[in-house]
C-alpha cells in the first residue's frame, strides 16, 4: 500500500483528506512541515499532499527544503491551496510540484488526481530503474574487459566495490563527510567506482603481466593509468548528455593513487585537495592489494593490512577514514573471502 502524507495546519481540511483516502493508501495527518519532516526521518513517502499556507514554514519554504534533501527530493509533491492565481501556480511549478488541488476539494477528484500522479511517479521510476540498469551494465562490461587484460588482479574490481559500499554506509553512520555523500545517488555512485582502473587498457600487457617487480621505466608507464583512464571517460562523457555517474568514475580513475600528504601521483595533491571518492578508494584498493599474493610479493594477512593502513593514517590516507575503516575492517575481510 503507497503511503501519503497529508500536511496542513486546518484540522477540517486533514481529517477530509485523510477520510477520502484511508482505506487505499496509508496516510499519516500531519499538522505542520516540522511534523512532515520528523516523521520523514523514519518514514518516505510515496506522495506528499502539502498546504500552502501554514505557519512556521509554508508549503513553498517546505518545498524547498524537501528538494535540498537527497533523500526526500524525489517525492512528488502536490500543494493544497485555496489561493487560485497565475503567480502562485508558476511559483509551485518552478519548486518542482506536480500539481495542485484547490481547497475546498471534492473527495472524488483528489483520489482520481492522486491516483494519476502515483501511476505517473512509477512509470517515471520504472524507466529511470531502466536506464541505471544499462549505465551499470556498461560499466560492469567495460571494467570486466580491463580487469580480464591483466590476470594478476582477478577480482579486484568487484572487492574494491564491496568494500567502498562497506565504508560509505560507515561513513553515513558515523556522520562523516555525510553533507558531500548525501548528494550522491549511490546507487551510481558505487558502481562507478568499478572503472577506477580502466586507464590500464592503454598499459601494455607486457607490463601488466610481468611476473615481478617492474622497473622505474615500467612504473611510470603503469603510473599513467590514472591521466589515461581519466581521459578514457572523458571521452565517453563527451558522447552522452547524461555523464553525472561518470563524474564520479572520472574522480575514482584520476584520484586513487594521491595521498594524503602530496606525495602520491599523477597530481601530487594533498589533504582535502584529493575528491572524496579518490580518498576512499585509496583505501579499497591498498587494502586489495595488501591481502593478494602478486608475482613480486606474498598477500599480507588482514590484521597486517589493517596495521598498515592504520600506520599511514595521515600520510598515505585521509585519517578521517581510516577511522571510519577500522570500525569495518572485518567486514572487509569476510567480503574478501566471499568474492
Amino acid at each position: 500500500m503507497k503511503t501519503i502524507f497529508i500536511v496542513d495546519d486546518n484540522d477540517t481540511n486533514l481529517m477530509a483528506a485523510k477520510t477520502a483516502l484511508d482505506g487505499m493508501y496509508k496516510t499519516f495527518a500531519l499538522p505542520s512541515a516540522a511534523r512532515m519532516f520528523k516523521l520523514a526521518e523514519k518514514i518516505v513517502p510515496d506522495l506528499i499532499l502539502l498546504d500552502i499556507n501554514m505557519p512556521e514554514m509554508d508549503g513553498f519554504e517546505a518545498m524547498q527544503v524537501l528538494k535540498s534533501d537527497n533523500n526526500l527530493k524525489s517525492i512528488p509533491v502536490v500543494f493544497l491551496t485555496a489561493k487560485n492565481d497565475e503567480s502562485t501556480e508558476i511559483r509551485g511549478f518552478e519548486l518542482g510540484a506536480l500539481d495542485f488541488i484547490n481547497k475546498p476539494f471534492s473527495p472524488p477528484v483528489l483520489i482520481k488526481r492522486i491516483e494519476m500522479h502515483i501511476e505517473t511517479d512509477k512509470l517515471i521510476k520504472e524507466s529511470q530503474r531502466a536506464v541505471r540498469d544499462i549505465h551499470n551494465a556498461t560499466i560492469s562490461v567495460l571494467a570486466d574487459m580491463v580487469e580480464n587484460r591483466d590476470k594478476v588482479t582477478g577480482g579486484h574490481v568487484e572487492r574494491t566495490q564491496a568494500y567502498l559500499e562497506i565504508l560509505v554506509n560507515e561513513l553515513i553512520g558515523k556522520e562523516t563527510y555525510t553533507d558531500e555523500i548525501a548528494s550522491w545517488d549511490l546507487s551510481l555512485v558505487l558502481p562507478s567506482a568499478q572503472l577506477h582502473d580502466v586507464g590500464k587498457i592503454t598499459i601494455s600487457d607486457v607490463i601488466l603481466n610481468k611476473q615481478g617487480k617492474l622497473t622505474n621505466e615500467e612504473f611510470d608507464s603503469m603510473k599513467s593509468h590514472c591521466i589515461e583512464g581519466e581521459k578514457t571517460i572523458d571521452r565517453i562523457i563527451s558522447k552522452t548528455s547524461d555523464d553525472g555517474f561518470l563524474l564520479h568514475a572520472k574522480r575514482f580513475a584520476g584520484y586513487h593513487h594521491e595521498k594524503w600528504d602530496g606525495t602520491g601521483y599523477p597530481r601530487k595533491l594533498n589533504g582535502l585537495e584529493i575528491p572524496l571518492e579518490g580518498r576512499l578508494m585509496a583505501i579499497a584498493d591498498v587494502y586489495d592489494a595488501l591481502i593478494s599474493e602478486r608475482p613480486y610479493k606474498k598477500a599480507f594477512t588482514h590484521e597486517q593490512a589493517v596495521e598498515i593502513i592504520n600506520k599511514d593514517s595521515g600520510t598515505h590516507f585521509d585519517p578521517k577514514i581510516v577511522e571510519v575503516f577500522l570500525n569495518v575492517a572485518e567486514d572487509f575481510w569476510a567480503t574478501s573471502v566471499s568474492i
